[in-house]
């Protein structure tokens, strides 16, 4: 308690241009208020506003946000030698939420940072910002943008090749293949194979897929066209344009994917985390456990750990009687997301990696 009187609590509500600080003591009384840029001239001049105002009191820092818009401030006061506590956007939402009247602005919010800064200073931990592990997260949500762009630009493939080719899924096994690609981006509709014989639509697919692809593909795909029988409507050509642009974009969204995992390798290496020796864990799975777990240091046990990932079940009960249950909202999403996939792929693989049961979907 005596500990406590001596700090005066600097709570900051962060935003993406802007923070807003607010320097509170431990009997809860407002020492100052103040607002920022995002910039290094304004973290001096908190820094500056903080030194005045704090008396004989010793400054601790609190900040909801230490890896995002928060993280240049937070690295900022580290480099100051101050006191950086990171503190849980869920607990200072909770601190509003515990007042008769709930009002929502900035100087509020950062107040109840304060506050939760004042009566959990002790439990909080102090803010760690690493290069490695934020830079894995840049490149893990890089690559997920990608996947998630190529996935929609498919849907809009199919979309738009069911209207000229009724029969394209029998053309190719996967559309976004790079030689099913290169056939639409060259045959947008029918009209272009107009004359196209077997063995000149053979010869350029065995091109494309490498020898994979012979001539008999060719008659089969010209077969199925002649079977579909789909007359030309007006402006075909824009349409034509389309397809031929979905094609161009899926195929350079898969050649970045492909050297965005290339950059991953190398740079996984920079740690020796040695999670690919694991059954199931590729290249692409350590670096999403990396990029959403962090340091794993700050977890002082693997239960805190499943916490956080939001795979630990949560127990409710009331008068000696409950039960546990799924955990379906809380925690980090995105990494119980790579957990559970990697579940998936501990049933699928044995301990070589090699396939050992089908799961079923019901």
């Amino acid at each position: 308690m005596k500990e406590r009187l001596n700090y005066v609590y600097v709570g900051i509500n962060i935003h993406k241009e802007t923070h807003t600080a607010v320097l509170m003591t431990f009997l809860e009384e407002v020492l100052g208020k103040i607002k920022i840029n995002n910039n290094r001239t304004g973290f001096k001049k908190l820094f500056a506003f903080v030194e005045e105002k704090k008396g004989d009191f010793i400054p601790i820092y609190g900040l909801e946000d230490v890896s995002h818009f928060g993280r240049n401030l937070a690295i900022f006061l580290i480099e100051k030698d101050c006191v950086v506590k990171e503190v849980n956007s869920a607990l200072s939402y909770m601190e509003r939420k515990s007042y008769p009247t709930t009002k929502k602005n900035d100087e509020w919010d950062a107040q109840c940072v304060s506050a939760v800064l004042m009566r959990r200073f002790h439990l909080l931990p102090d803010a760690n910002p690493q290069d490695y592990h934020w830079t894995m997260s840049h490149l893990v949500k890089r690559r997920n943008a990608l996947v998630k762009a190529t996935t929609a630009l498919a849907h809009q493939f199919h979309d738009q090749l069911q209207n000229y080719y009724p029969s394209y899924k029998q053309f190719f096994k996967e559309i976004d293949c790079s030689t099913a690609l290169a056939f639409f981006e060259q045959y947008p509709s029918p009209k272009h194979l107009k004359g196209v014989t077997a063995e000149e639509l053979g010869e350029f697919l065995r091109i494309k897929s490498h020898n994979r692809c012979s001539t008999k593909r060719a008659e089969r795909i010209l077969s199925l066209v002649e079977d579909d029988d789909i007359n030309e409507r007006k402006y075909q050509f824009v349409r034509d344009y389309v397809v031929q642009s979905i094609a161009r974009q899926i195929r350079l969204n898969q050649e970045e994917v492909k050297r965005l995992e290339s950059v991953q390798r190398k740079f996984l290496k920079k740690l020796d985390y040695q999670l690919e020796t694991i059954s199931g864990v590729s290249t692409v799975t350590a670096c999403a456990l990396i990029g959403h777990i962090d340091d794993i240091q700050r977890f002082s046990n693997a239960n805190k750990l499943a916490n956080y990932a939001g795979i630990a079940p949560i127990n409710h009960s009331s008068g000696g009687k409950g039960k546990d249950e799924q955990n379906k909202s809380q925690g980090n999403r995105d990494l119980y997301a790579v957990v559970y996939f990697l579940a998936i792929q501990q049933i699928c693989v044995d301990l070589k990696g090699k396939p050992v049961r089908k799961i079923e979907v019901a």
